[in-house]
């Protein structure tokens, strides 16, 4: 089952049209939001190539409004690579909408020492003058003292007029806006250990922080989510990943025992689970076709979830993990629709 298969279409725009010169509706669940503390306008959908998005989609995705694009250059390559050509044309030295966009990847060697040489590998194959955020990926429960050594050299990685920057502007060449951005404008982490992420939350080494979190998988709203404070202007910036599961458990397909007629959330649903959650900017999402950009940006045009439908989804997730019978849960606690 696809994600098209689960929400309905929208008709497409030209192809040439300018995103950001479409109007998005006043929502509770604004299209565009700024990323924490950074001075970063992210799309509260993000795309990364997991999916092995094509390159035309991926500026497809840029003209329907999705500014925010994922990269990894050492862990599943192979897949992210079909995208690179897109991000070269949008994020390359001479780009005319390089302002529009925000360029993050990601680099899984836990390493300070071998930083310059990810950077250098991400700079070469993008042709790239800068990257908006620069993230240390899954952060694991053994990872403390290592990522603690990544993030050590934060001042020397991010900003202006930093080690990196000039260290790479010998390796590639000086630019205007190399000068101007640095090598590296933000730093972020990917954890798969919510208690070290909440370790970080307050740490100015570390800008943006990245989680898993859906219906299913629920601990970064108490661990990571409702620890930070919305009125906040020098909070970390916050992006979910894997909001519809897993290829062990995929959430748009009903959970064993759910009465006929309840709600079956759509994918575009599902991200908005996460993004109607406290302080989340960003949706790290994996689509792969114009059709799911469709679906998911038509999604996007709706409110933020009611609180019932939040409980609901809740019950939903915990039925997906085997934590609960459907027997236990009250049926006015049931959402039902054709």
């Amino acid at each position: 089952m696809q994600i098209v298969d689960l929400a309905p279409q929208i008709s497409q725009t030209n192809h040439k049209e300018s995103a950001f010169s479409l109007q998005y509706p006043e929502s509770d669940l604004p299209f565009y939001r700024k990323l924490g503390r950074t001075d970063l306008t992210v799309s509260c959908l993000g795309l990364g190539g997991g999916g092995a998005i094509s390159s035309e989609d991926t500026l497809y995705a840029f003209e329907q409004g999705i500014n925010y694009f994922f990269y990894s250059s050492d862990l599943h390559h192979f897949l992210y690579r079909s995208m690179s050509g897109a991000l070269k044309q949008l994020c390359g030295r001479g780009s005319a909408v390089r302002d529009k966009v925000v360029l993050a990847t990601v680099t899984y060697i836990k390493n300070p020492e071998v930083a310059l040489s990810a950077l250098f590998d991400q700079f070469q194959e993008l042709g790239i003058d800068y990257i908006d955020v620069l993230f240390w990926g899954w952060i694991g429960s053994r990872d403390a003292a290592a990522f603690s050594d990544c993030l050590d050299i934060s001042p020397d990685l991010r900003g202006a007029n930093s080690v990196y920057q000039r260290t790479l502007e010998k390796m590639m060449g000086t630019s205007e806006r190399l000068k101007k951005m640095g090598a590296v404008r933000y730093i972020g982490a990917s954890f798969h250990d919510l208690d070290l992420a909440n370790q970080w939350l307050d740490s100015p080494l570390l800008d943006v922080v990245m989680v898993r979190h859906n219906v299913a998988h629920r601990s970064a709203q108490r661990q990571v989510f409702n620890g930070l404070d919305a009125e906040n202007l020098q909070r970390p910036g916050v992006s979910t990943f894997k909001s519809t599961g897993s290829h062990s458990g995929v959430l748009w397909d009903a959970p064993t025992g759910l009465p006929e007629g309840c709600w079956i959330p759509s994918v575009p649903d599902l991200y908005r689970y996460s993004l109607s959650q406290n302080c989340v900017d960003v949706c790290l999402t994996g689509m792969r076709s114009h059709s799911e950009i469709d679906a998911a940006i038509a999604g996007m045009r709706q409110d933020k979830l009611t609180q019932a439908e939040l409980d609901y989804l809740d019950l939903y997730g915990d039925l997906h993990r085997n934590k609960i019978n459907i027997a236990d849960i009250s049926p006015d606690k049931l959402i039902y629709r054709s």
